[in-house]
């Protein structure tokens, strides 16, 4: 889970100028959970973040991750 975390580090900033941001909820059968915050939530383009930022960092650090999904 600290890959994951490291992960999210990464992301973050770019995140939070945007005023967002988002946490680590869980990891389930190589599958981690994801909330949104701030102006993530609603955003039309949270969806096209979450793929290729998000998952796409997450699986640099920890390759055994096969997706990442937003919990709500």
């Amino acid at each position: 889970m600290d890959n994951i975390e490291k992960a999210l580090s990464e992301i973050r900033p770019y995140l939070l100028t945007d005023g967002g941001d988002i946490s680590f909820v869980s990891l389930e059968d190589d599958v981690v959970n994801v909330k949104f915050h701030g102006a993530c939530i609603g955003c039309n383009v949270n969806q096209m973040t979450l793929r290729n930022g998000v998952e796409a960092t997450v699986k640099k650090y920890a390759p055994q991750i096969r997706k990442v999904v937003e919990v709500k």
